[in-house]
């Protein structure tokens, strides 16, 4: 079986004890505030066979003025990343986080997809799903084998620039911000320069997709953004 958008803890320990298809488990755990939490907290236990994915050294590109806080990667540095993670194009992919798959799990699923690559899912929970339903856990480093870079290119068509953006907002076209509401609003900015919001963005927090962690079912999602 195919995943392409999530997989619950469940589907995901039938898939490791199965081999039917090569999998590649990619743990992208981080701290905004802290860029050495990730690497501890995967030193400190991660789902078995797991690779680490960094966001700063590599799903992110070069910083330079105006590039924002995590630029996009060259298609050259990304292909290498993915060879260096040991993804294939015949891998199923599963992407984890421990923030529901806000932070970079979902980055890194959708880098996959303007990648072209369908077999990506993000593991719906997270981490914490599956330490509650008791999943294994191995500690220490991964050192997955390097496969040689994937070859490819990002669909540049599925990212906007600021000015890109700015053409969106001018011509009333939905701009969703996905931060919580007080960031939105401007009440609090623990990260950005400035606080507030794009003018004429709408907000739909990210954590209103979720019920107990997980996200809400399709159909409630349809019917919420439909509205």
């Amino acid at each position: 079986m195919t995943w392409t958008t999530l997989i619950d803890v469940d589907s995901l320990k039938r898939a490791i004890a199965s081999d039917d298809r090569p999998l590649a488990i990619i743990d992208t755990r981080v701290d905004l505030a802290d860029r050495s939490a990730g690497a501890k907290r995967f030193a400190e236990g991660h789902i078995p066979d797991a690779r680490r994915a960094d966001l700063e050294a590599d799903l992110s590109g070069p910083h330079y003025p105006g590039a924002g806080r995590h630029p996009w990667p060259s298609d050259d540095a990304f292909a290498a990343t993915l060879g260096r993670l040991g993804i294939t194009p015949a891998h199923q992919v599963v992407v984890y986080d421990d923030a529901q798959g806000a932070l970079a799990a979902a980055r890194l699923w959708f880098m996959l997809k303007t990648w072209g690559h369908e077999a990506v899912a993000a593991l719906d929970g997270g981490w914490s799903a599956w330490r509650a339903a008791d999943g294994a856990v191995e500690t220490g480093d991964a050192t997955p084998s390097n496969v040689g870079p994937y070859a490819g290119a990002f669909d540049h068509t599925r990212l906007l620039d600021a000015a890109d953006v700015e053409a969106a907002l001018a011509s009333n076209d939905p701009v969703v911000d996905a931060r919580a509401a007080e960031r939105y609003r401007g009440d609090v900015e623990p990260l950005d320069r400035k606080a507030g919001h794009m003018p004429g963005a709408l907000n739909r927090p990210f954590a209103t997709n979720l019920a107990d962690g997980r996200f809400r079912p399709a159909s409630e999602l349809r019917a919420a953004f439909d509205a």
